[in-house]
């Protein structure tokens, strides 16, 4: 037995926790503490130190499953049997209705090599423009509003370590307490720090109680909340003109759009009292510098981009964004969100965060791909758009690492829509509740079995490293899209555009994305392993190679220069401060955009009375296919519930245990009744993590953010009434 001890990164959130792994009897691993990573030095929470539980054979799928045509079932099967099925299923699709009834659903916890080879694959192999991933149920609201004022989106724009050194934080609808319990330290030294925390959360969480101020407005109601605050700011006087004039445009129309939102009429909205936005203000504007960060509460809602560009507003007009321990930042969710839908997964994106619709990045990526940029097929479907249409325009779905039946808005509708596809291949680790509909379902490997890179919210591109082998009868992602290509793929050896070699395909990455917004070009793994991960942008030292567009899909275009540095160019150090000179826009400014509340999309009425908003727990993790097969975790949290304020309990005749029937629009969800007065009588909170009957997403609104095309998972109407048989 090896013996050897391996440093790695934990599988779940995007903190991306390192850790040591030993190799244990049994084919799994033990954890232990890896002091020297900076952003969680050596702690980790239980989800990461429970991890290895989901490398046991007895809890995850060793053996490629397929779809008997006599009892309906999923039974073991061989892995050409399986890939034949799939290249056979894709095709049929493909010829029978075109390659845009083909559709492609990605993770946000694949690796940037495997996000990097699936957006490959389906647009050059597949040439469809249906592919999307369940990242954009995470920060694709910040991440439109931060490419709208700043001309470039990173979780965050300066590393963890700056938020005990600055004088407040404003955290929005963040809950790091039970999200990634690591990062509660940076609050706590912040306000040892003497610096100030202020909680802008409906419920009183884990975290807002160690907060200085808690804010709880009412649900949806976040973007009236932060207008009220830059009213209050230009009413005081607490502007920063000479920083408006030098680094920003658009103040004049931002600034009358915020004076319209007066502090009387967002209490009337929000429900926080006018002297509490009056503290928050002095708080946040105090101080030599500040910060705000916003998570999925203001986020995941159908105005999630406008909610976001008022905060951003508040920073920019206080001068709090390109300077030192000041700025806007958000705190991705998902191990590799901000990886994922850098290079090419998500519906508009090429890899290097280009643009689809840009003709000079369609010219590059292709001339690296070896394709006619006019092959590439343009944008398409946002993620629940494409979940929409399965069964109808969508008549055949791969899918990796995903769980929409559990995770989609809206998911009863998502898991008939699933159940109507003519054809479904899933790969995953366990047999989730998604992978459970499959036709064909391929056992893959996953993080310590592994080696690759990730990019936690810092921007921080970090490498995972392998640390035991995969047992028998399971292969990993990048080999299937290889043997899928080669069944699949146009040209003589089609396979050999997608290499099976993690470093191999990091390479590609590389070149692929010099030159754009998210640069890794001066990245390698041993740069990674020596450095303990480098922030993007980090570009090649010296002028890049100039790639020249392929003749056609059929004739590769010559392979562009290796981005490797010659002997004589400084390295890169990598960034990781943006903006501390200029913004990412064209003239280097940024932008202020003008925004107004509005309702939600669901307001509550007669029928529907009460506002429910959603969440996570500690011990689990997203859809909970992983977590929810590890007894630690189930013994923390067994099953959903709704939580609920006392007078609203006494309102509906419930007592602590009941069980409550939720009804919205939508469906209707049975969990136990958790009575407190941590939340607002108004509102209740269902978590997300589990299927079935308590299934919280099968309430959920899925209208769409018109920009960033987000759900409003945050908000919608329900009522509440006791479910006793």
């Amino acid at each position: 037995m090896q013996s050897t001890v391996t440093p790695t990164h934990c599988p779940y959130c995007a903190l991306q926790c390192g850790m040591n792994l030993t190799p244990v009897p049994g084919g799994t691993v033990r954890v232990s503490e890896r002091a020297d990573f900076p952003v969680n030095r050596g702690a980790l929470c239980g989800k990461g130190r429970t991890a290895p539980a989901l490398l046991d054979p007895g809890v995850r799928l060793t053996s490629p499953l397929v779809r008997s045509p006599e009892t309906g079932a999923l039974v073991p099967a061989g892995w050409g049997e399986a890939l034949d099925r799939i290249a056979e299923g894709l095709d049929r699709t493909r010829t029978g209705y075109g390659a845009d009834a083909v559709g492609v659903f990605g993770g946000g916890g694949l690796t940037n090599e495997k996000a990097y080879a699936l957006g490959k694959f389906a647009r050059v192999v597949l040439g469809t423009s249906q592919i999307d991933y369940n990242g954009r149920f995470c920060m694709s609201s910040a991440a439109a509003a931060g490419v709208r004022a700043f001309g470039l989106d990173r979780g965050l724009p300066f590393p963890l370590e700056d938020v005990p050194r600055t004088g407040c934080v404003i955290l929005v609808g963040s809950n790091p307490a039970e999200t990634m319990p690591p990062a509660l330290r940076y609050f706590t030294e912040l306000r040892a720090n003497g610096g100030t925390l202020i909680v802008v959360d409906p419920r009183r969480t884990r975290t807002a109680e160690q907060a200085d101020l808690h804010l709880a407005p009412r649900p949806g109601t976040d973007l009236a909340l932060a207008l009220g605050l830059l009213h209050l700011v230009v009413a005081e006087g607490r502007t920063d003109e000479a920083y408006i004039r030098e680094r920003t445009t658009g103040w004049e129309e931002a600034r009358a759009a915020a004076m319209a939102h007066w502090p009387e009429y967002v209490e009337r909205i929000t429900g926080v009292p006018v002297p509490l936005l009056r503290e928050t203000v002095r708080l946040f504007c105090e101080p030599e510098a500040a910060m705000v960060l916003t998570a999925r509460g203001p986020e995941q809602q159908a105005k999630g981009t406008d909610t976001v560009g008022a905060w951003i507003n508040l920073c920019l007009a206080t001068g709090r964004a390109g300077r030192p321990l000041s700025g806007y930042g958000c705190l991705t969710g998902q191990g590799n969100g901000q990886g994922g839908r850098e290079h090419g997964q998500k519906a508009d994106q090429l890899p290097g965060y280009r643009k689809l619709t840009d003709p000079a990045a369609r010219r590059h990526v292709a001339a690296v791909w070896g394709v006619d940029p006019g092959s590439l097929p343009g944008p398409g479907r946002s993620a629940y758009e494409l979940l929409d249409a399965l069964g109808t325009d969508i008549r055949s779905l791969l899918l990796m690492g995903s769980n929409p039946v559990v995770s989609a808005p809206r998911a009863a509708h998502v898991e008939e829509r699933v159940r109507s596809l003519d054809f479904l291949a899933v790969c995953d680790v366990v047999l989730s509740e998604t992978a459970a509909l499959a036709d064909v379902v391929l056992p893959v490997t996953q993080w310590a079995e592994e080696t690759g890179t990730t990019t936690s919210l810092e921007g921080r591109v970090l490498l995972r490293r392998r640390a035991l082998p995969a047992p028998d009868g399971v292969r990993g992602d990048l080999e299937v899209l290889h043997e899928l290509a080669a069944r699949l793929g146009d040209g003589p050896s089609p396979e050999k555009r997608f290499p099976t070699d993690p470093e191999e395909v990091f390479e590609e990455l590389r070149r692929a994305s010099a030159g754009g917004p998210a640069d890794y070009s001066g990245i390698s793994y041993r740069r990674l392993a020596e450095e303990n991960g480098v922030f993007w942008p980090c570009p090649a030292p010296g002028p890049g190679p100039e790639l020249k567009p392929g003749p056609g899909a059929s004739q590769a275009a010559p392979a562009p220069a290796p981005v490797s540095a010659p002997a004589d160019r400084a390295v890169h150090p990598g960034t990781p401060r943006l903006f501390l000179d200029r913004f990412a826009t064209e003239d280097g400014r940024a932008r202020f955009v003008p925004v107004a509340h509005r309702a939600n999309a669901e307001e509550p009425d007669d029928e529907y009375p009460v506002l429910l908003t959603t969440g996570r727990v500690v011990a689990q993790y997203q859809s909970g296919a992983q977590t929810r097969r590890v007894d630690e975790l189930n013994a923390a949290a067994p099953g959903p519930f709704v939580e609920l304020h006392p007078r609203l309990a006494e309102r509906i005749g419930a007592a602590e245990g009941d069980p409550l029937a939720v009804v919205s629009r939508r469906g209707r969800a049975v969990a136990p009744a958790r009575i407190t007065t941590a939340i607002r009588p108004d509102t209740v909170f269902m978590p997300f993590h589990w299927a079935g009957e308590g299934r919280a997403n099968t309430l959920t609104n899925p209208a769409l953010d018109p920009t960033s095309r987000m759900p409003e998972f945050k908000v919608c109407a329900v009522r509440v009434e006791t479910a006793r048989s």
